[in-house]
This record gives C-alpha cells, sequence and structure tokens, in this order.
C-alpha cells in the first residue's frame, strides 16, 4: 500500500489513475499477472515506470507501433519474465476513401469518428493521417469491431482494412517554428506569444486547468519552462519549446518553439 505522502509526488487529478496502476503492479508482483494496459500518454508512462522501480519485483515495457510513438500500451510482469518474447497485442486500423477531398482530414476529424463509435480514448494509439490513406494504431483486440463500424469521417465515406503492426507507415510529426523574446521563462507569458493571445486571457484556462505541461495538468501561470518542455491547452493546440537561446541587450529571452500542425 502507498502512504499518503507518496501522492504529493502527483497531480490530484492523477490519484485515480496512481491507484489503479498500483493495483495493477501489485497484483503482477504477488499474483503472478502478466497485464496489458490500455494505451497511456507519456506522463501516465512515467507514472508507471516510477511505480515500477519503487516496485522493484516488476518489470515493464511500453510498445505503440513505432520508436516514435507517443501513445503505448504497457506491459507488466513478474520480473522473472523475459517482456522480448511478449508483444502489445497491437493492430492498424488502415482507413481510406475514394474522395479526393481525404486529403483534407485533419487528426481531430479521425479521433472524433472513433470516439463516435462509443469506444473510450485509451483504446487509441498514435494516429499517422498520410495524403491518401491514415494508419491507426488501435488495440487488436478492438481492430475488428473499427473495421466493422467506422464507415464515415466527418462527413466523408471511407473504408477499412486491419493491417499487421509491422506494416505501420509512420507520419513525422511536423512543427511550425517561431521565434520570439520574452521577459521571463513564465509559462503565462510564453503561452500568450504562442498562442497569440493576451496574457490576461492566457491566464485563464491555465488556472482552470486545461493546460497541460509535458503532460501533466499544471495551474500556476507562472510555472517555469525550460529547452524541451511541451505545452497543451485545450482548444488551442500544443506547442514545444525547442531552445532557448541566451538574453537581448534590454535583457529579454530569445525563445524558439515548435507549434505542432
Amino acid at each position: 500500500m502507498m502512504n499518503t505522502g507518496f501522492y504529493s509526488h502527483f497531480h490530484s487529478e492523477e490519484k485515480a489513475f496512481v491507484d489503479r496502476a498500483q493495483e495493477w503492479i501489485e497484483r503482477s508482483a504477488e499474483l503472478h499477472e502478466l497485464r496489458r494496459t490500455d494505451f497511456l500518454d507519456p506522463r501516465q508512462q512515467f507514472v508507471i515506470t516510477t511505480l515500477c522501480n519503487r516496485n522493484g519485483s516488476v518489470n515493464v515495457k511500453f510498445e505503440g507501433g513505432s520508436e516514435a510513438a507517443e501513445r503505448r500500451r504497457a506491459i507488466i510482469a513478474p520480473d522473472y519474465r523475459d517482456l522480448e518474447y511478449e508483444n502489445a497485442e497491437l493492430a492498424i486500423l488502415q482507413v481510406t476513401s475514394q474522395s479526393e477531398k481525404f486529403s483534407e482530414l485533419d487528426h481531430g476529424d479521425m479521433l472524433g469518428a472513433l470516439l463516435g463509435l462509443g469506444i473510450k480514448r485509451e483504446k487509441v494509439g498514435d494516429i499517422h493521417l498520410h495524403d491518401t490513406f491514415c494508419h491507426i494504431v488501435v488495440a487488436q483486440e478492438l481492430s475488428g469491431y473499427f473495421d466493422l463500424n467506422l464507415r464515415q469521417v466527418h462527413r466523408l465515406a471511407v473504408l477499412t482494412d486491419v493491417l499487421d503492426i509491422d506494416k505501420l507507415q509512420p507520419v513525422e510529426q511536423k512543427l511550425e517554428e517561431m521565434s520570439f523574446t520574452v521577459a521571463s521563462m513564465r509559462l503565462d507569458g510564453i503561452a500568450s506569444d504562442a498562442y497569440r493571445i493576451s496574457r490576461a486571457k492566457i491566464v485563464e484556462p491555465i488556472k482552470a486547468g486545461r493546460c497541460r505541461l509535458n503532460w501533466k495538468t499544471v495551474e500556476d501561470p507562472s510555472a517555469q519552462l525550460k529547452e524541451g518542455d511541451v505545452v497543451s491547452i485545450k482548444g488551442l493546440g500544443r506547442f514545444k519549446l525547442l531552445q532557448v537561446d541566451g538574453v537581448t541587450k534590454k535583457g529579454r529571452t530569445r525563445v524558439k518553439i515548435g507549434k505542432y500542425i
């Protein structure tokens, strides 16, 4: 069992996931169970890795279909079990269309269509959208359901097929780079310039809990950013702090960000 003080390492909204992950790990260590989780974001992967290291009697590995996968399933097993020969049971849902408008679809259209089938986000991995087809990493046990039921994406008729995970064609994430100077490395200041929104207006969604810093909810507008940090605000998108490049003569800091597109 975890002591109450351990929760101080996590945000309050993460408590339910921490408890669930701890139960998986304890059952693996004590009852010798092998557990394949749903798809986890990088923050959840960090939580599970932390808890597994703390336990010491289990091993864990993550798979998402590609080297750069963001969302991955975890395989948790007793430490005597060799995970090299265990797979995360992933499949590819290939989506195509005979319409030339397929290239106009975006990531949100694909995800919305899947969730519209009554499936939770946790059952869907990364979405690799190309001009003429889309490869969506899904849990193998649900691939048939998606294949049978997905017939439309944003009012566009689509065709589907299920492929083995080794047929995945990943899309390299594109970033729109922006450079500007800031008075400090505060979250609200950099986010204000990144989203081209006034500082007063950017504070509201942060304080309302709609901002994530490295996939962890942050409600403090004065939180300090550093190179490599990823910030997302619900409804506004996501950006990465690519570079902190010295100070101007007026004492402002030069930064370069990349907005995910």
